[in-house]
Formats: structure tokens, C-alpha cells, sequence
């Protein structure tokens, strides 16, 4: 009978104790649970973002609704596909990125990774569109990134600015998606803190192998090394 008993107890124990780690589980995996990025079926204000952008640079011609359905989805494969990103057709953390959104699952630190990553991606155009241009060139190059930013005529963050549909042929070509080095680091850096050595400048070409006219009715600012800058 005292056997029953004392079993009926060590039976009563070790189903507290499951329920116990159950909960510590529970609560210790609500506590880090990352919040799901934008996909098919998502809404709010991050789907709303991302279709304005895309809407904005030629992806997306859909309705800005927060509703991530399926014309969102195709729209976020077409800027996959055209930017060098895996295509899924998920608004993750890389392509919110080059979209130059800010996840809502980011914690404190999201200011100083906003800029760092826009550093990272300024100097990646740079090197794919200034390498082995003099260094004042490549810094250019940058503040005519930097100007568009500032201007209503474009839009107004750098991924924007810099993905916007058919403005920069490293864009294009998938030179962006290249390793940028240590001077092209600099040069972004030196862009985004307000180096302008181009003068204004907003467009910018290189005449031995520009084809569009129009790009020669601009106005000069400067030349330096094979680019010519104007406005």
C-alpha cells in the first residue's frame, strides 16, 4: 500500500516537473521568437512600404493596399531577379535592405546597421560603376548618388535612388553585386558625409562611350578622369 503511494507521488512529481519545463520552454521561445518578415499573406505598414517603393522604380503596378498578395510577390521576384537577390518572392533581410527598409523585427542597433549598410551599398555601385577612376572621381560618382537623394525629382534614400529602374548600369549589368574595396568604402563614406566634387552634379557619363543624345544637353559641372558630371 505505502509502495502505491510513494509511486502515485514520483508520478505526480514528474508530471509537474514536465509541465514546468514546458512552460520555461514556452516562454523562453515567445522571448526569441523573431517576428515574420513580409511574405505572401503578410499585411501592415512594412508590405505598404515595399509596394511603394517598387511601385515607385517600375516594379509594382498594383494597388498600395499593405496586402502582400500575389502581384506583391511577383513584383518582389522582378526586383530579386533584376538586383542580384535570391528570388523567392520573400521580403527578407538582404532585400528589404536593398529596398532601404528597416525590418520591424530590428532591435536598438537599427540606426548604426541602417547606415553601415548604406556605406556597404553606396560603395558597391561605386566600384561597380568608378573603379579605377581617380579617387576624387569615385567620391563623385557617390555625391551624385547623394544629390538624387536630396532631389524632388528622385527618390529620396540611396537603395532607392541607386535601384531605381535603369538608373546606374552596374544596376543593370550585376556589378553590384561585386566586393567592393577598402577605396570604395572610403569614397561612399566620404560621399555620405557631404563631399560633393561634382558640384551639384545629378547625372553623370562617359563621353567616349555615351550613345543617349540627350545626356549630352546637360550641363557640365566638371570632368574628371573618364566621367563627365552635370546636371
Amino acid at each position: 500500500m505505502r509502495l502505491r503511494k510513494n509511486t502515485r507521488k514520483i508520478f505526480i512529481v514528474c508530471i509537474m516537473i514536465v509541465l514546468i519545463v514546458s512552460i520555461i520552454a514556452y516562454i523562453f521561445l515567445r522571448n526569441n521568437e523573431v517576428e515574420a518578415l513580409s511574405k505572401y499573406g503578410s499585411r501592415g505598414d512594412e508590405v505598404t512600404q515595399i509596394q511603394t517603393k517598387l511601385k515607385r522604380w517600375g516594379y509594382y503596378n498594383g494597388n498600395i493596399d499593405g496586402i502582400y498578395g500575389s502581384q506583391t510577390q511577383e513584383a518582389v521576384r522582378y526586383f530579386q531577379r533584376k538586383n542580384g537577390l535570391a528570388v523567392d518572392g520573400i521580403a527578407g533581410p538582404k532585400t528589404l535592405a536593398a529596398m532601404g527598409i528597416t525590418s520591424s523585427s530590428s532591435g536598438l542597433s537599427s540606426s548604426s546597421s541602417s547606415n553601415s549598410s548604406n556605406v556597404n551599398l553606396l560603395a558597391r555601385l561605386i566600384y561597380g560603376e568608378a573603379r579605377g577612376e581617380p579617387y576624387t572621381g569615385q567620391v563623385a560618382v557617390g555625391a551624385v548618388v547623394m544629390n538624387r537623394v536630396k532631389s524632388s525629382s528622385f527618390p529620396n534614400s540611396i537603395s532607392g535612388v541607386i535601384y531605381q529602374s535603369g538608373a546606374f548600369d552596374a544596376v543593370r549589368d550585376g556589378q553590384i553585386n561585386l566586393t567592393p574595396d577598402a577605396t570604395a568604402k572610403k569614397a561612399a563614406q566620404d560621399a555620405i558625409n557631404g563631399w560633393d566634387p561634382s558640384y551639384g552634379a545629378i547625372y553623370y557619363f562617359n563621353p567616349s562611350t555615351a550613345t543617349n543624345k540627350w545626356i549630352w544637353s546637360r550641363p557640365m559641372t566638371v570632368t574628371i578622369g573618364r566621367h563627365r558630371f552635370c546636371k
